[in-house]
């Protein structure tokens, strides 16, 4: 298994968002619980995770901020 490059990892996040967002989970919400296929509150969950994801990765595309320190840094 190969390692994704930055692209490639963000077109997969992007496309597993979009997926996330066609669930509609308010929709799901509103019909019985014996009806769902998928739990609405997870849905939301993962969507919001995927954001972040998203976001991380578009972050570290962008290099780094200036005035932040770097991990190798001492205190």
């Amino acid at each position: 298994m190969s390692t994704p490059t930055g692209d490639e990892f963000k077109a997969e996040v992007e496309a597993e968002l979009e997926l996330a967002e066609a669930s509609d989970p308010a929709r799901a919400a509103a019909q019985p619980v014996s009806g769902w296929l998928f739990d609405p509150a997870e849905a939301e969950a993962e969507e919001v995770e995927l954001r972040n994801l998203l976001g991380a990765a578009e972050a570290l595309e962008s290099g780094p901020r200036s005035g932040g320190r770097n991990l190798g840094e001492g205190a």
